[in-house]
């Protein structure tokens, strides 16, 4: 991207917005220092909420870091920065808590209509898996290994692997 190329330090991102415990935010914070800039493609891909934005914004503020949006083409190193940016993030809040709200409202509907039965649960064969956790844990296998014998993506796997250790395992 032609915006990033005077750019020292590029953080990527690869979890949602919604939460603010994110390895990448974490390290991008730890590493700014007084007089940079943080550059973000979008504000809705910095925090999803309000709150959040603006409360990451006030960090670095206070570190003396300047905050820009390269989609909304904010800088909040300006007064009528701040404010629209305030205006913007509290707009894609309103919005994503729109789509979320219609699509609870989707799903309420096909329910009633009997359209609507949700995902099937994975089935596991919990011993082949308990064998498999054991090589796992000994490091004989690796975690890849395991997900391709059970055929789990990772998100599942790993799921599968707290409730395992926790002892919950469905019948």
């Amino acid at each position: 991207m032609e915006l990033l190329k005077d750019c020292k330090k590029v953080f990527i991102e690869k979890i949602s917005g919604k939460d603010t415990n994110r390895p990448e935010l974490k390290k991008l914070l730890e590493y700014v220092r007084e007089g940079d800039t943080v550059m973000v493609e979008s504000y809705s891909r910095f925090a999803r909420s309000t709150r959040d934005l603006l409360n990451l914004v006030d960090q670095l503020n206070k570190m003396d870091v300047a905050f820009v949006s390269i989609k909304e083409q904010t800088d909040t190193s300006t007064p009528q920065g701040k404010l629209i940016m305030t205006i913007f993030a509290g707009l894609a809040e309103f919005e994503r808590e729109q789509t979320l709200q219609r699509q609870r409202e989707g799903v309420a509907i096909a329910k009633a209509e009997g359209k609507y039965k949700g995902r099937k649960p994975i089935k596991v064969d919990w011993v082949k898996f308990g064998a498999l956790y054991e090589q796992w844990k000994k490091q004989e296998i690796t975690a890849k290994k395991m997900m391709s014998e059970l055929n789990l993506k990772p998100e599942t796997f790993y799921r599968k692997v707290k409730e395992f250790e926790r002892g919950r395992l469905p019948l």
